[in-house]
């Protein structure tokens, strides 16, 4: 599917008369300049911009609109201003956002992370080691909701995992709404001396201005990343000189209770426990952050959105959630490849240590999992699984340099299976990126990695020693931009022997080379519908194996082709819209045939409706490749996306959230008899009873089965599972929450069930 390459692009009246009439008594600047303040002048986080200090600050008015890219004005009654006071140990934002129409204003109660576009907030960007490579974020709705996590500029994606301590206060005014929002200087990285100046971004979405999103610097369509957006912030050196030594220590115990049943043909248990876990989190100044888990219990993390792999072999990765792994996830800030978390599933402990410089920052780690975690290793056309029988021990270490322009790399991976065996990684990696004369944007990204392997798998899935084998892996990227065109090439190579149980490597013994040719042909009129944007663009991809000796793969035969020109639009009600044609060719084996797969692939998102969060789908329809039976049948994958946020009329403040995702694949036989398919659909309802406390219900069935389809006479099967969970949660402030739920898995067809029953706490201290 193609979305994601596209996707980036993507208290009173009296109060409200002082603001009308002078907002704060202070004159303009040209860039965001903070205020240091004395504790006792602290501004009461209320969402009320009455304090003392505000009448003071500095008060910054330019702001710039980013979306929709029609190079219009907002009119003055959308006009936003923001202010920054810094305390002892905190920075807090005051920011003012009028409107001339406060009822159309959208933002109810949601998950924490489901603040976007279709929702009034305001975002705050901020990059405290001020290299530009990575900046912390949070967005908070006018319902008080928070988005918060990390963004790095080498793919210029945002991690929503990391969550931060924000405080965060709205007022509804007659005439628009102010904001405060305080930020710990705890939970904000940067260097202990010869730091460079800290950058900030703030940004207001106001969806009712058909999607409007403006921001405290101007717009650049030929820009790598948004992150270069972000602007000094003047008056931070003495503050960053009080506090560097400043150290804290966070301690979050948790007590998890659960009950659980389980049920079989001529089997029944039951069972029950109680355990403890501790997670510590330790600054003793500002460069060094020392983090360390003991026995915690992640069965509460929210079950992933059900995946439809299709009749394919290749493992699909999944996003990191748990926070061990996502402090300081800039410093780490490798490709999947190179260090992929999901490789440790349940860990009886872990300790970690990162440290940041001035043109130096690096990091360590090294957890003991327990067995059970699904280990991957890969081949041309399949990706092998085996479930790890043992314990392990994951350990990485990694060390970056940044000059102007470069950054250089380093790191060190190894899985110890004790006297089965290890694997073993080194590896390295650089980015360059630099304005060429003519304004153009060049980076130019590269990692090499070798392994050398002594830990084997049977047929049995028992580890056991083997006599080492040595691989290596290459990966380069070329990007240029300028605001016309946008071009990128990547290329990778994957030895046959290489192995990372620490990354994610879903295949290898193949070489590949993709990238696309991007014209941005920016508005335009399509009949009587307005483009914000139009674009087309050629994508390209070719991957082939490479000779492997040991298991007689031949070199040089084409595992798949790609050549897919396509377009891609941005119109009214926040809609993009995009469609492309696949002239594609796969190979499902080692000397199978190479098949003719032409497919036509397109998509569309939109938020038609205060009240729909989200409309997405995705559908693709042509010739599929059945690897199984090594052939071709008409079929397709399709994948929709519906969100709906809703006030509940039972009392004033409730909400209910619902999210449905339905992702299907299939693929049809002789006289269009069904051969494979591949169903999974998931349906999600929150209510929100305050923004502490909130009560999901969650069903999730996924479905696969394969029948006669008069061709290939394959074995018939069929897969069926079914989940459905309650969970209520209660949060107190970050850090502090009680959830209690109950869940039912089964296997419907052998008559498999389990349910259990589960009582968590954690208590930060």
């Amino acid at each position: 599917m193609k979305t994601q390459m596209l996707v980036r692009r993507m208290r009173g009246l009296s109060f409200a008369a002082l603001l009308a009439a002078d907002p704060v008594q202070a004159a303009e600047t040209d860039g965001l300049r903070a205020l240091r303040i004395d504790r006792a002048d602290t501004p009461t986080i209320d969402g009320m911009l009455d304090d003392a200090a505000w009448r003071r600050a500095p008060l910054h008015t330019g702001f710039h609109k980013h979306l929709p890219r029609d190079g219009e004005a907002l009119p003055a009654a959308l006009r936003t201003s923001v202010q920054l006071v810094v305390e002892d140990d905190a920075l807090v934002f005051g920011i003012r956002a009028w409107d001339g129409d406060p009822a159309r204003l959208r933002g109810l109660l949601a998950r924490r992370d489901k603040v976007n576009v279709d929702q009034d907030f305001i975002g705050i960007w901020i990059d405290p080691a001020g290299h530009g490579r990575a900046a912390q974020f949070v967005r908070v709705n006018i319902a008080g909701v928070v988005s918060d996590g990390m963004h790095r500029a080498d793919n210029d994606e945002s991690d929503l995992g990391p969550d931060f301590p924000v405080d965060a206060a709205v007022r509804l005014l007659p005439d628009g709404y102010s904001m405060e929002v305080r930020w710990p200087l705890s939970n904000l990285r940067f260097p202990y001396a010869d730091g460079r100046n800290w950058r900030v971004l703030v940004e207001r979405s106001i969806p009712h201005a058909d999607g409007a999103l403006v921001a405290t610097a101007p717009f650049r369509i030929d820009t790598l990343s948004r992150l270069s957006y972000l602007q000094e912030v003047e008056g931070m050196g003495a503050t960053v000189a009080a506090v560097r030594d400043r150290g804290f220590v966070e301690l979050r115990p948790e007590l998890t209770v659960r009950r659980e049943r389980a049920t079989a043909p001529g089997a029944r248990s039951r069972g029950q426990q109680a355990e403890m876990g501790l997670e510590i989190n330790a600054r003793p100044r500002a460069d060094w952050v020392f983090n360390a888990t003991l026995n915690p219990d992640y069965s509460q993390v929210e079950i992933d959105v059900p995946t439809s792999q299709g009749a394919g072999n290749i493992a699909l990765s999944l996003p990191e959630k748990r926070g061990f792994f996502l402090e300081s996830a800039d410093v780490l800030g490798l490709p999947l490849p190179a260090f992929y978390s999901r490789t440790v599933n349940d860990p009886e402990y872990g300790l970690r240590a990162t440290w940041r410089g001035a043109e130096m920052d690096a990091t360590a780690m090294s957890l003991r999992d327990e067995p059970g975690g699904l280990l991957l290793r890969g081949r041309p056309y399949e990706t092998l699984e085996t479930i790890q029988t043992g314990r392990t021990v994951a350990s990485l270490a990694r060390a970056r340099w940044h000059g102007d322009g470069l950054l250089l790399g380093a790191f060190a991976s190894q899985r110890d299976y004790g006297r089965h065996g290890s694997n073993d990684v080194l590896g390295l990696d650089a980015q360059w990126q630099a304005e060429g004369g003519d304004g153009a944007q060049h980076q130019v990204s590269s990692v090499a990695m070798a392994s050398r392997t002594t830990a084997g798998f049977g047929a049995d899935g028992m580890a056991a020693r083997v006599g080492g084998r040595a691989g290596g892996y290459a990966w380069g990227k070329y990007l240029h931009k300028t605001e016309r065109w946008w071009h990128e090439v990547e290329l990778e190579a994957i030895a046959p022997g290489f192995v990372n149980d620490n990354g994610f490597v879903p295949q290898a013994g193949v070489a590949r080379v993709s990238g696309s040719i991007n014209r941005i042909l920016g508005a335009q009129a399509l009949g009587k519908l307005e483009l914000y944007e139009f674009e087309t663009y050629l994508a390209f991809h070719e991957m082939r194996t490479l000779a492997d000796h040991t298991t007689g793969q031949r070199g040089g035969e084409t595992v798949e082709r790609r050549l897919r020109p396509g377009v891609w639009m941005a119109a009214p009600l926040q809609t993009g819209f995009w469609a492309e044609l696949g002239f594609d060719r796969q190979r499902a084996g080692p000397g199978a045939r190479l098949h003719d797969t032409r497919v036509v692939n397109f998509g569309i998102e939109t938020t038609p409706a205060p009240w729909i969060s989200k409309i997405a789908a995705e559908v693709a329809i042509g010739r599929q490749l059945d690897f199984a039976a090594d052939r071709v049948g008409p079929g397709g994958q399709a994948i929709l996306d519906v969100g709906l946020r809703l006030p509940l009329p039972i009392r004033p403040g409730w909400s209910l959230e619902l999210d449905g995702h339905l992702n299907r694949s299939w693929i049809r036989g002789r006289l269009g008899q069904p051969a494979f398919a591949d169903t999974a659909w998931r349906a999600l309802a929150i209510v929100h009873f305050s923004p502490r406390d909130s009560l999901r219900l969650l069903a999730q069935n996924t479905w696969a089965a394969r029948r006669d389809d008069g061709v290939t006479q394959l074995e018939a099967w069929n897969e069926r599972q079914v989940h459905r969970s309650l969970l209520y949660r209660y949060q107190w402030r970050h850090g502090r929450t009680l959830s209690l739920g109950v869940v039912d898995d089964r296997l419907p067809l052998v008559d498999e069930n389990s349910r259990s029953l589960t009582f968590k706490l954690q208590w930060e201290v």
